[in-house]
């Protein structure tokens, strides 16, 4: 599926970091971008950026998703592209002095990362799913959600985070299986250490720290790499229903 101006595009978590490059990538393209963020004044400053349209949007919350959709679909039409990049990674080890996991934390974590993904996913695709196909093949949209290396190799105090972005992983082979018959390709990108807006708030000796850990090329990922794979997930008709690591062949250690 070309990336042209005659498409449109969701992008949750398009305020910052993975989210924005992806953005900017999309509308470099011509592609009509919405942005879902519950960063206000962030997401209307990058949309205003791109020529855009921002959509405060909490993604644990049906009406919240569905009242972004609204307002995306009235700006720009139907959506074609989805990506999705809403995410938080609280750190907490599953019993630490004496006291269990909070499970607020861990359903929190679950509920944006992964339910979160899978309630945009799910009113996004039951809207392509409607539209004609524009491929050769009968293709109508493309859907990307964003999972983690942590997903297979956790780390310490990763166990709500890894097992969220698991479930994102985990799900996409299936999701594709039943959009298949509606032309519709689900993937999902599993990131390894990325320059995102946590990491670069860390001092840059952690920073290079963290990018030495990366056996090549040894440095932090950067964002505008994920948003180029996305790009090209769009672009090739044949990837479908599969989990690519971003990662420069890291394989994190338990700690």
């Amino acid at each position: 599926m070309r990336l042209d101006s005659t498409l449109s595009a969701v992008v949750t978590g398009g305020a910052s970091g993975l989210g924005a490059a992806t953005a900017r990538m999309l509308a470099s393209q011509g592609v009509k971008v919405t942005i879902f963020d519950r960063n206000s004044e962030q997401g209307q400053e990058t949309a205003f950026e791109i020529g855009g349209v921002f959509a405060e949007v909490d993604v644990t919350s049906q009406a919240s998703v569905e009242a972004g959709f609204d307002q995306a679909r009235t700006s720009h039409g139907q959506e074609r592209v989805l990506v999705n990049c809403a995410g938080i990674a609280p750190v907490a080890k599953t019993t630490s002095r004496g006291e269990p996991h909070a499970m607020d934390m861990f359903e929190k974590v679950v509920a944006v990362n992964l339910i979160g993904s899978f309630r945009c996913l799910s009113i996004s695709a039951t809207g392509m799913a409607a539209l004609d196909p524009i491929t050769a093949d009968g293709g109508r949209g493309v859907i990307v959600s964003t999972a983690s290396v942590a997903a297979f190799d956790g780390q310490i105090g990763q166990v709500a985070y890894a097992a969220s972005k698991a479930g994102v992983a985990g799900m996409t082979l299936p999701v594709a299986r039943d959009l298949s018959k509606s032309g519709i390709r689900v993937m999902t990108i599993a990131p390894g250490i990325f320059e995102t807006p946590m990491l670069l708030g860390l001092s840059q000796d952690v920073q290079d720290s963290l990018g030495q850990q990366v056996p090549f090329p040894s440095r932090l990922g950067k964002a505008n790499e994920y948003a180029q794979l996305v790009q090209a997930i769009c672009e090739n008709d044949m990837l479908n229903g599969e989990t690519i690591r971003l990662d420069g062949a890291i394989r994190m250690a338990p700690r």
